[in-house]
């Protein structure tokens, strides 16, 4: 790690952090806090892969939806409308609807090729935009002259990486520039984010080998076809079993890669400086 106790933290010049976490647990609000305190530049992940790396899918799908539409056609044909998404940190909610949900397309399903299509769109999305970090690092320092950096990433990192691995290729480039911190829910938060899902499901991104025995699983348990599939039905019932399959491999990043931080502890984090004290403390701990 780059920062090996909680005093090289303090007197850092240049503190650098990666958070990642279940979706939900306040990777985003934390770094909005950090960056409104002036000092710290936010690096968005998620906005990475909707603006740079999955831009044009998204604006493609959305024309293509419009060309369904007779007048909508006309305009577009004559280059009299432009239609794009409108990205913002707060606002990923155009990711999400590209990536969609497989299932009846009555109900706004996509059929499992196309959803695999796009989920592996996502995949090399989300690796390229976290191998940008580094860039991005030195970018906010050389042009904007931030002295710290924090890279908000997305839920599903533990899905592409290896964290068993010493020369994952990944971790390797993160752990290089910044120090990987695991934000931890206990079972409280885990029962919350469930609930909270339940009532608003959104699309998720999905390591093929969990989504290939999930989708066969439904299919057999509920004795139906894959246009017979309700999609959201389908992610709610897989929500669960998602998060239990990524708690193990959010725990070896941070075991091998990084340090482990309560949720609750950063919950109170309201400033940077109350942030810089609980990860000196996290360092401190994690120190042999």
């Amino acid at each position: 790690m780059i920062y090996t106790s909680g005093q090289d933290w303090r007197t850092a010049r240049h503190k650098r952090v990666v958070l990642f976490a279940m979706s939900g647990l306040g990777k985003t609000h934390l770094s909005n806090i950090l960056r409104d305190s002036g000092d710290w530049f936010h690096y968005s992940i998620d906005y990475r892969i909707g603006t740079r790396y999955m831009g044009e899918y998204i604006a493609d799908n959305a024309k293509r939806e419009a060309m369904k539409v007779p007048f909508l056609r006309d305009l577009l044909m004559s280059d009299s409308i432009y239609i794009g998404s409108n990205l913002t940190f707060d606002n990923l909610a155009p990711v999400a609807a590209y990536l969609g949900k497989p299932g009846n397309p009555d109900r706004g399903g996509l059929t499992m090729q196309e959803y695999r299509k796009r989920q592996d769109q996502f995949r090399r999305a989300e690796m390229a935009a976290l191998l940008d970090t580094g860039y991005f690092i030195d970018r906010a320092q050389d042009l904007y002259g931030y002295p710290h950096f924090v890279c908000d990433t997305g839920g599903s990192i533990c899905e592409w990486v290896d964290p068993h691995d010493p020369n994952d290729p990944i971790l390797s480039e993160l752990s290089k520039h910044a120090l990987l911190v695991w934000i931890k829910g206990d079972e409280a938060h885990t029962q919350d984010l469930i609930q909270r899902f339940d009532k608003a499901p959104k699309p998720m991104a999905y390591q093929p080998e969990f989504l290939t025995r999930v989708w066969t699983d439904y299919l057999s348990q509920n004795n139906i076809k894959e246009d017979d599939v309700d999609p959201d039905s389908f992610i709610r019932w897989t929500y669960a079993q998602a998060l239990a399959h990524r708690q193990p491999r959010y725990q070896a990043m941070a075991d091998r890669w990084g340090i482990t931080v309560d949720a609750s502890a950063l919950a109170e984090a309201r400033s940077a400086n109350i942030f810089d004290t609980v990860i000196a403390n996290a360092l401190d701990q994690n120190r042999p």
